[in-house]
């Protein structure tokens, strides 16, 4: 009956079960977006290769905010640390031109000895002050090859090489050019420091701390754990607003849908109650169809997040979209919850209903 009953308006029933859908779909790519997005960066952070990273006071794990406060003369200070190896300073800017891109400017002895070097797909290293090096990724993407103009920073560079991904940034300059473009001469945003020995991580941050003391000292290999979304001032609060809004669309859809049906199906109540139906299994009924409709919801929503998620990396090779098991739980369970909560006032006015007056509805 439950079943004949969904499908009596199959219009409805299908408006109904894509609303849903869309609402389990819009909290999956939102979330999957952000992790994705705070996984990418701190994937390519750590594989700068480094052991540790130093930060201004108070700067954010998101190094694209920190800017470049620091003096460059403090790697010199860094280097004769007892148990650090190499020290390379960075200078970090933000494009937003053409996309959302962080730029690094190195110098390329010191990167290359936290690092360990570029590996080039194409081209050749950084040869003069307007050269920039992509990565593969970026390259691919945006269609980029070797020896042609790109424009970022307001600014036309000359693309020298290909590089693999996951060095930090996809983008890199020449340190002094992009201290020229920003105004930061003499100034670094981050000091990448490579220990002797791996195990002397711990001391090499005591001595750092003792030499900068309120300055940021962060562990390469904690990077990951660090980059959450509450690390990111607002995406916490976006992350609940979007959430929010798809609970909203779930829960007016059930609630417009079931409080049709039961204008619908009055005379229908109105039988069952004569034939001794009580509240409780009116109320059921209303429930066990809300149900239903969400679960086909949540079906059809999984199915929908993967299939924008092949096509979003299709047409933006760059991003990275993580869909958790955890999260498409909680989408399901977000959308029956809030299904069945925009079934609650549908239901208790069925019940409520008398069966002479139902009887005599037309």
């Amino acid at each position: 009956m439950i079943v004949r009953n969904v499908m009596y308006r199959p219009v409805r029933t299908i408006i109904t079960v894509l609303a849903v859908a869309i609402e389990v779909t819009l909290v999956v790519i939102v979330v999957g977006l952000t992790s994705g997005l705070l996984l990418d960066v701190a994937k390519r952070t750590e594989g700068v290769g480094a052991d540790i990273m130093v930060q201004p006071p108070s700067a954010s794990v998101f190094m694209a905010f920190s800017g470049a406060p620091m003096p460059i003369s403090i790697a010199g200070k860094l280097k004769e640390l007892e148990y650090v190896q190499a020290v390379a300073p960075v200078l970090v800017q933000f494009n937003s031109v053409n996309g959302l891109d962080v730029v690094y400017g190195i110098e390329q002895d010191t990167f290359r000895a936290v690092s360990g070097g570029f590996v080039l797909h194409e081209g050749t290293e950084l040869q003069s002050a307007n050269d920039i090096l992509v990565d593969d990724v970026y390259a691919r993407s945006k269609k980029v090859r070797v020896g042609q103009s790109l424009h970022i920073l307001e600014h036309d560079f000359h693309v020298a090489g290909i590089v693999e991904h996951g060095k930090g940034a996809r983008l890199f300059v020449l340190m002094s050019t992009l201290q020229e473009m920003s105004g930061a001469r003499d100034k670094a945003s981050i000091f990448f420091l490579k220990c002797d020995r791996s195990d002397h991580t711990a001391a090499a941050m005591d001595e750092i701390r003792q030499l900068l003391p309120r300055y940021e000292i962060r562990p390469l290999k904690d990077y990951i754990s660090l980059m959450t979304s509450s690390t990111l001032p607002g995406l916490g609060a976006f992350i609940n607003v979007m959430i929010g809004i798809a609970v909203g669309i779930g829960f007016l859809v059930i609630f417009l849908s079931m409080y049709t049906t039961i204008i619908e199906r009055t005379r229908e109540i109105g039988v069952l109650k004569s034939l001794g139906a009580s509240k409780g299994y009116i109320v059921e009924i209303v429930f066990s169809e809300t149900t239903l409709l969400c679960l086909a919801g949540v079906v059809s929503g999984i199915g929908l997040s993967f299939l924008l998620r092949t096509a979003f990396l299709k047409l933006f090779p760059s991003l990275t979209i993580l869909i958790t098991l955890k999260w498409i739980l909680l989408a399901g369970l977000i959308a029956v919850l809030g299904g069945l909560l925009g079934a609650c006032y549908p239901a208790w006015l069925a019940s409520r209903k008398d069966p002479v007056e139902a009887l005599a509805y037309e």
